[in-house]
């Protein structure tokens, strides 16, 4: 356990002295926090011309009735668009560590701190794990955090009705145990690729892939051809947890010492 503290810290050390890097992770949540309350602080100074909306929030009402069941058309209107917002909290965990992950390969390779790393007796196991973590960690918490502050705002802003819906098991699973997992399959995914790679932003490009099909599925709910429920949110965990598993063995068996030594001289 030591030794994967050790990393982390060396990890945090060397990643956040990029500006860059740092920038994405504080600003990216926290405008994926704000862009939602904007939205609906402009709905509410908007009401008188919520009437020209009728006809496409009656549409909103029959196509998603199970997110609208009880609700008039306004709080409708608003639960389909925050929950559109509330799906790009499973995005961010994703988007942010790919970047940290790549960029502390970026380091390892011109600093030239990676061959007397390689060369201690850390596991790979261990090493690969602290790498991880390393990258996971911020992003989880940046987007825990932003997610607060997204409650904090919209209790506020909306209706105890719409406030409920946005407190629904099926979010907080989202949330806080989804999110987490694709993090993961993202910062293995960018992990491998960089073990097979000399050329980091290839690692950083094709692990950022992972991102497309939840946009796919954003997508989908906003044109009506498919509605984001319990069941899709499950669906997602339960494929993301086995492909974690499977990504996690991948990761440390393609993880060579001696190959990513040779290839990066």
């Amino acid at each position: 356990m030591d030794k994967i503290k050790t990393i982390i810290y060396k990890e945090w050390a060397e990643v956040f002295k990029n500006r860059m890097v740092l920038f994405l992770t504080a600003f990216l949540p926290l405008f994926m926090a704000v862009l939602p309350l904007i939205m609906l602080f402009i709905f509410n100074t908007v009401d008188e011309d919520m009437s020209s909306m009728n006809t496409g929030s009656e549409q909103l009402t029959q196509l998603f009735s199970e997110i609208c069941s009880g609700l008039s058309e306004t709080d409708c209107l608003q639960v389909y668009t925050l929950s559109l917002f509330m799906f790009m909290f499973m995005i961010i965990p994703v988007a942010i560590p790919v970047t940290i992950a790549a960029y502390s390969i970026v380091g390892e390779k011109t600093t030239h701190s990676l061959e007397p790393l390689l060369a201690t007796p850390i596991k790979t196991s261990e090493l690969l794990l602290g790498k991880a973590l390393a990258a996971v960690i911020p992003a989880i918490l940046a987007t825990w955090l932003a997610y607060f502050i997204f409650l904090i705002g919209t209790y506020f802003l909306v209706s105890d009705a719409v406030f409920r819906q946005i407190l629904d098991p099926m979010w907080i699973l989202a949330i806080f145990v989804v999110g987490p997992l694709l993090a993961l399959l993202a910062v293995c995914t960018s992990l491998m690729i960089s073990s097979r790679t000399t050329d980091p932003r290839v690692a950083e490009q094709l692990s950022a892939l992972i991102v497309l099909p939840l946009i796919l599925v954003v997508i989908g709910q906003s044109l009506g051809l498919i509605l984001i429920n319990s069941q899709v949110i499950l669906f997602i965990g339960v494929i993301v947890a086995v492909l974690d598993v499977i990504m996690v063995i991948m990761t440390v068996q393609l993880f060579g010492r001696e190959t990513i030594l040779t290839r990066w001289k």
